[in-house]
């Protein structure tokens, strides 16, 4: 029987109902049906406070739906040390280490602002080869800093080859800094009126040689992530801030620029001497595989920085003035009644110092902001959507650090 052909009927069986012709069903209507039939209950996820993926002592509630993250809220506190009110309590010069402690990957960063706040609070003017000093090592600090979350962040989404990698230039970073500071993490090399120890002819053969070995590796880092084909699947279009989200939010530093904002405190609101050595500021650019304010171009961001870095400590290693490291200051140091102001740009983003001197050797108010606490509450609005397995590459790519958000 060909298929043009109709089909016979069948004959009526006395005392037997014929079965009733079933219902022709669209197929848009039947999808309609499936889909209310099929419901699925909302899971409440605990991610932390103790998982390698939040950079810290973080706990991250998560509603999915499935494999859909519904609904994001970060609880911190989990590593609250008091850092403010301690600094309310001792003199000026007895709470400059505690700084240290609150972004422990960029500590030298965070002293540098905090006594740059003190000496404007107080009229203290910096020796010249302290501030080139200052610059240096900061620029060394920001390097190692994003080395290490450009590593970090290839464990975070299952690449373990590039944290090795990465690793080997931190270190030798890391013995820099211990050669001058004395120590690898927390360095309190920066003091108010200068810094604690000048740079030797040795250190600065050093510190040439370790930005040469960064610099050289640095296509390495590449062919290993921004080139890697499962890297950029990873990161491309996921977790997008758009630069509006990101200035409502108060997103500072490589998060902010990866979307597609112009703005460096070293730059646009210059203190130290970083006026004096002008560089391009990484911004996020269209062309670039995924989307603007997304994963993959934080990372790009980083890696850009990484060169403006080396250039700027080139450069003042070269221009380097003779001179004095520490202006002469009192044993029992009381600035005037007065308050201050003063915000620098740390490795991730904009770190403020607000204090309050009423005459006395301490201070009568002393507060921070700090970039990571406000980097990871805009997760909060741009996680809901995302699968589980990209809210840790979403996470990873705003290198927050928990001791300065739970300062």
């Amino acid at each position: 029987m060909s298929g043009s052909e109709p089909v016979p009927a069948v004959p009526a069986v006395p005392g037997v109902v014929a079965p009733a012709t079933p219902p022709v069903v669209d197929a848009s209507e039947l999808s309609s049906l499936v889909g209310q039939s099929l419901r699925t209950e909302e899971l409440v996820v605990n991610m932390g406070p103790q998982h390698p993926s939040t950079h810290g002592v973080l706990r991250v509630v998560i509603k999915t739906d499935g494999e859909v993250v519904t609904a994001l809220q970060p609880h911190i506190g989990n590593l609250h040390r008091c850092a403010e009110k301690i600094g309310e309590s001792l003199p000026y010069y007895q709470w400059l280490p505690y700084v240290d402690r609150m972004d422990y990957l960029a500590a030298i960063n965070n002293e540098h602002g905090a006594c740059l706040a003190i000496e404007r609070l107080g009229g203290i003017v910096v020796p010249e080869r302290a501030e080139y000093v200052r610059l240096i090592l900061a620029e060394v600090q920001r390097v190692a800093s994003h080395i290490f979350a450009m590593g970090v962040y290839g464990l975070d989404i299952g690449a373990i080859t590039p944290f090795l990698h990465t690793f080997r230039e931190r270190e030798r970073g890391l013995d820099l800094l211990d050669h001058i500071a004395g120590g690898r993490l927390l360095y309190h090399v920066v003091r108010i009126g200068g810094v604690k120890r000048d740079l030797s002819p040795e250190w600065i053969d050093e510190c040439h040689a370790f930005l040469d070995a960064v610099e050289r590796r640095l296509p390495e880092y590449n062919a290993l992530l921004l080139d890697n084909h499962i890297f950029q699947e990873r990161t491309c279009g996921i977790g997008v801030i758009t630069g509006k989200q990101a200035v409502a939010w108060g997103v500072t530093g490589p998060a902010l620029r990866a979307s597609g904002v112009d703005w460096d405190c070293r730059r646009d609101a210059p203190y130290g001497i970083y006026d004096r050595f002008p560089f391009e500021v990484p911004v996020a650019p269209s062309g670039l595989a995924g989307t603007v304010g997304d994963c993959f171009h934080r990372h790009w961001v980083r890696f850009k920085e990484v060169e403006q870095s080396i250039s700027i400590v080139r450069r003042a290693l070269r221009a380097l003035p003779p001179g004095e490291i520490m202006a002469k200051l009192p044993k029992t140091f009381k600035p005037p009644k007065g308050e201050v102001f003063v915000r620098v740009e740390n490795p991730r983003g904009e770190l403020a110092y607000y204090a309050v001197s009423e005459g006395a050797e301490k201070p009568w108010r002393m507060r921070c902001r700090g970039p990571s606490f406000s980097n990871i509450a805009v997760v909060t609005e741009i996680a809901p959507g995302t699968l589980i397995a990209d809210l840790v590459a979403l996470m990873g790519s705003l290198d927050i650090v928990l001791g300065e958000v739970d300062r």
